[in-house]
């Protein structure tokens, strides 16, 4: 299949490098320079979201934000312009589901078809090919694209249609966010009254409290790696998201919006780019202690 790719960062870069690994013709646009590696495996620079769309069959985007896809599809060289008939959208962003169902009529409009298909599992299931990717959309596109998630992903769900997916990842931020909360304060508490913290990580490992998170983010809280990953100002962002809608659905989410602050904390001690894991940062200043 030929295939668009547009916003090839941290993710993008290596789920775009799955889908040339898998045999697919791939033209590829981002802001920033093309990775070398992407052109040596084939890959072909378009000059604007507009060639890529008119090159290709589908067009997947992987950028950071609402407005972000908004410029990509809608500006005037942008994908929307470039589009024909019978052609595919998939935004694998993290963005407003309110605003993907805007997107979505926009480009059916156009006689195209459209999916949010935003992913979880981080640069390690980029690389990987064992994302999991919560799609939304009609049942058809959903069969269509399917093959292309597979070199991407291992999970792979349609959860509804237009929007659905959106609000799946956004519920996936909640529950990583105060998983992440939680796996601090443990090893938090753990190391303040005298235990070992990796050897209590080690323990939990083996019972009911272990996680993904406390296998991978509690290590980096103990060795105090916080590259991203994620970054902070990225998770920040989704649960910007999911508070916005729970004031416009009549909700309460007291623990989320608990994470949240303890993320503006850290962006306020410069950690907007710290991976999401750093959380623990601002539970150790509030307890004058360091997990290690």
């Amino acid at each position: 299949m030929k295939v668009g790719f547009i916003g090839l960062g941290i993710m993008g870069r290596p789920m775009a490098a799955r889908l040339l690994d898998g045999g697919h013709q791939l033209w590829v646009n981002d802001l920033a320079p093309i990775p070398p590696g992407l052109l040596e495996k084939g890959a072909v620079r378009a000059a604007s979201g507009r060639a890529v769309a008119e090159a290709t069959e589908a067009i997947i985007i992987m950028v950071p934000d609402t407005p972000d896809v908004a410029k990509v599809l809608l500006a005037e060289d942008g994908v929307a312009a470039g589009l024909s008939p019978g052609k595919v959208v998939v935004d694998m962003s993290s963005i407003s589901p309110v605003e993907t169902k805007g997107f979505a009529a926009k480009v059916e409009a156009l006689g195209c078809s459209y999916l949010d298909a935003p992913v979880s599992g981080g640069e390690v299931g980029a690389k990987a090919g064992t994302l999991t990717i919560m799609v939304g959309g009609p049942e058809a596109t959903f069969e269509r694209v399917k093959p292309l998630f597979a070199l991407m992903g291992k999970n792979i769900t349609r959860v509804g249609e237009n929007g659905d997916g959106q609000t799946c990842k956004v519920a996936n931020q909640i529950i990583v966010a105060l998983t992440i909360e939680a796996v601090g304060e443990a090893l938090l508490f753990a190391s303040r009254a005298g235990a070992d913290p990796a050897r209590v990580r080690e323990a939990l490992m083996g019972g009911f409290a272990s996680s993904r998170i406390l296998e991978v983010h509690g290590e980096r809280m103990i060795k105090r790696t916080f590259d991203p990953g994620f970054r902070i100002k990225l998770h920040q962002k989704d649960l910007n998201l999911a508070l916005t809608a729970a004031r416009q659905l009549g909700l309460s989410l007291p623990n989320t919006a608990t994470a949240q602050e303890l993320f503006n904390a850290c962006a306020a001690h410069g950690g907007e780019g710290w991976d999401h894991s750093a959380m623990v940062k601002a539970l150790e200043l509030l307890a004058g202690h360091e997990v290690a």
